[in-house]
């Protein structure tokens, strides 16, 4: 297939991309390149062995968007192309329902006018609001503690109107938990622009002697060690669940499905701390800092609906995720030396 991942040089677009290329797809990536590098595509390249195209755009140019389509005639999109900064969220809204609902509005808009009506939406699981039971199934009851996952929880229920009202479209909704980790490479992983949001770029930057220490957002949730609880999924594992996705409803006669893409485990920031230091051998220095707005305690998925519909399961444990971390780590180090 042709397929167009917005957001694509992104940290997890450009993860899906790899795998997509070698299973025969013509990938091209769009992105406004606001919190990516474009120099990802070269190392997708080396990762690949052929080129992956990068169109410089922003999913609110509808224009754009069908120029793109049109020209590398694209049959399905995958949608990365959001902001996700809860606590920037918090700040400044506007700016999450600017780029994350009127963006996918356009982009449903240009996929309509193309012909284009298969989708995999990058959703989360934040849309699951203060959990009311663990682990979080496809069935909990969907609400939003912050900006940030109202947009993506508008997001859904747009799409699901969409596909209510015209049966052609193919719509996979994912729900994703925590990615961290990067390629078996090193070449490719999470590398956002300033400090960053995300638990596992902060505790490699710290590592790495790029900051001086961790903040650990909270120490008094009711969690085993009082700091919050999540289900970290290696990115490449999450990578897999795109592909065996997207091949899911090319062959179905839904027009909407929705699966969870998690681990069912969760951890402390604590245990992610400790397990980076024993696999890697490096000291992460940390500080107990206020919680942010709009977190919950625990958050862990019930990933048995993917396993069962689509056969995929998250394989890579928390070593992998720590040692592929540290990897990537020691080559933006290696790359900005040179």
């Amino acid at each position: 297939m042709n397929i167009l991942l917005t957001g694509g040089a992104g940290y997890i677009g450009s993860h899906v991309a790899a795998p997509l290329v070698s299973a025969g797809h013509h990938v091209v990536c769009f992105d406004n390149l606001s919190n990516s590098d474009p120099s990802v595509m070269e190392r997708l390249e080396a990762i690949t062995g052929q080129p992956v195209p990068l169109v410089t755009g922003d999913i609110r140019n509808g224009d754009a968007l069908r120029e793109v389509m049109l020209g590398h005639a694209i049959e399905a999109v995958i949608h990365f192309a959001g902001l996700k900064a809860v606590g920037e969220s918090v700040a400044e809204p506007m700016k999450y329902y600017d780029n994350n609902v009127r963006g996918t509005l356009s982009l449903l808009e240009a996929m309509a006018d193309c012909g284009a009506k298969t989708l995999v939406f990058s959703s989360s699981a934040t849309v699951y609001g203060q959990p009311q039971y663990l682990p979080l199934d496809e069935n909990h009851p969907t609400s939003a503690t912050n900006p940030y996952g109202r947009t993506k929880l508008m997001i859904e229920e747009m799409l699901a109107d969409v596909a209510a009202a015209d049966p052609e479209w193919r719509i996979a909704i994912l729900r994703y938990f925590n990615p961290v980790g990067a390629h078996d490479s090193g070449l490719i992983g999470e590398n956002p622009n300033g400090v960053p949001n995300n638990l596992m770029p902060f505790i490699g930057r710290v590592a790495a002697g790029r900051l001086k220490e961790l903040s650990v957002f909270g120490n008094d949730y009711d969690t085993p060690d009082g700091t919050g609880v999540r289900d970290y999924i290696h990115v490449v594992d999450l990578a897999d669940g795109h592909v065996a996705a997207l091949d899911a409803i090319a062959k179905t006669n839904q027009p909407l499905s929705i699966w969870n893409l998690g681990t069912g485990t969760g951890y402390s920031v604590l245990d992610m701390v400790k397990a980076f230091e024993r696999v890697n051998g490096v000291p992460i220095p940390f500080r107990i800092a206020p919680r942010r707005d709009g977190d919950v305690a625990s958050c862990f998925a019930s990933p048995e609906r993917a396993a069962r519909e689509l056969g995929w399961t998250a394989e890579r444990d928390l070593d992998a995720m720590c040692s592929s971390s540290w990897r990537f780590e020691h080559m933006l180090a290696t790359r900005n030396a040179d």
